[in-house]
């Protein structure tokens, strides 16, 4: 991870037909397109990677979740349950759809407990976005059987993990949808895109619909096809998916480097007094974006993280302080300070829903590191790093 890392000649190949072309909408133009199709061609491939009925690409990861909100029928004062430990994507997609986020605190896997998501389901709770941070898997199983007792949707953020699985089947195929990133820092990169993933026909039919201000796409006269219901534009050009197509043709190879670089690293690392590493349900399934360890406090974890950046050691993260992908820092949307009111602030929440008390999670994340693991690092480069880190751990 990412793929910009190994982008050649096979991306410039199919971004070059798309521009032969001259037709860079996704939609129409059939004459024109020389039988080019790079956004269906992705579809097809992606959801035959994943073992899905149904794939759609959209034109970010945010966009990806948002529609997946509304194909799930995610509306004005649901409430849907999420980590604190996310991309700000999903809070904000959640409040755009008028919906209330509630927060249930991660375990040691760094996603949902699932216990913690049983104690904050209500008769208001629609869904569950459960997300796979960095790589690898919540306890997927025992969420999925959870949302199931309980008549609650599961919905799966996989932006982190694809080509993640457990027990061999793919993350964001357990829940009703699942969601993807491409942008230009994931696995598999397209620029900028994103995808949703279902193996329900009707939950697929509004996707496709909903991306696309709500067109039914049935025959051959875009003017003249029907709307049953509202969208927006979340359209892919065919240039992103274009880069998309050669990407995801890379993906296993991709993963085999990032599995083997990351084992050489946590080998290395295994023994150490003050290291401990993060829970994996299934070890087999961990996509390997990243290497996510403890230490013993949080004051540890603060100060190994500025000690292995002097030493060279980069790309090490410290998410309990960071802007965007942690709860401590979005003091933004606890207020919910936003250019128009809020549903949830209109419909009496206030600032309740943003007072849970996520000590559990925060005694997790303060004694956080996660590295993220790079393509191109070649046999000199990882010694390298691993001896760095030892030095600076042990």
């Amino acid at each position: 991870m990412p793929g910009f890392e190994i982008f050649g000649d096979e991306e410039r190949r199919e971004v070059q037909d798309v521009l032969d072309s001259g037709v860079l909408m996704r939609y129409g133009f059939d004459g024109a397109r020389n039988g080019h199709w790079k956004a269906l061609t992705l579809e097809k491939e992606l959801a035959e990677r994943l073992g899905s009925s149904n794939a759609h690409l959209c034109a970010s990861g945010t966009a990806a979740v948002a529609t997946a909100l509304a194909a799930c029928g995610v509306g004005a004062g649901d409430e849907v349950i999420v980590a604190p430990f996310t991309f700000v994507a999903d809070i904000e997609m959640i409040l755009m759809a008028g919906a209330v986020p509630v927060f249930a605190d991660i375990d040691e896997t760094l996603c949902l407990n699932p216990e913690s998501v049983a104690a904050a389901i209500t008769d208001k709770t629609k869904a569950v976005l459960v997300v796979h941070m960095c790589g690898s898997m919540a306890r997927i199983d025992a969420l999925a059987t959870l949302c199931d007792e309980r008549g609650v949707m599961l919905i799966e953020d996989a932006a982190q993990a694809l080509g993640g699985h457990y027990g061999g089947k793919a993350l964001g195929t357990f829940g009703k949808a699942g969601c993807f990133s491409f942008d230009y820092v994931k696995t598999i990169t397209c620029g900028e895109g994103g995808a949703v993933i279902t193996d329900d026909k009707d939950v697929y039919d509004i996707i496709q619909a909903y991306t696309d201000h709500g067109h039914d796409h049935v025959g051959s006269d875009r003017g003249a096809e029907g709307h049953p219901h509202i969208g927006t534009n979340y359209r892919i050009s065919e240039l992103n998916a274009a880069v998309g197509v050669a990407q995801l043709r890379k993906l296993d190879g991709m993963l085999e480097v990032q599995r083997a670089n990351k084992a050489y690293i946590k080998d290395g690392l295994t023994g150490l007094n003050r290291v401990s590493f993060r829970e994996l349900p299934d070890p087999d399934g961990d996509s390997a974006t990243f290497l996510s360890f403890f230490m013993p406090t949080e004051e540890e974890a603060r100060q190994a993280t500025k000690d292995l950046a002097a030493a060279g050691v980069d790309g090490c993260f410290y998410w309990y302080d960071n802007n965007w992908h942690y709860h401590r820092r979005w003091e933004h949307l606890k207020q919910m300070n936003s250019p128009g009111a809020l549903a949830p602030d209109r419909l009496g929440y206030g600032e309740n829903w943003a007072n849970r008390d996520l000590a559990k999670s925060d005694a997790i994340m303060g004694r956080t590191i996660c590295m993220l693991i790079k393509l191109s690092w070649d046999e000199t480069a990882l010694a390298e790093r691993l001896e760095k880190m030892k030095s600076v751990l042990g």
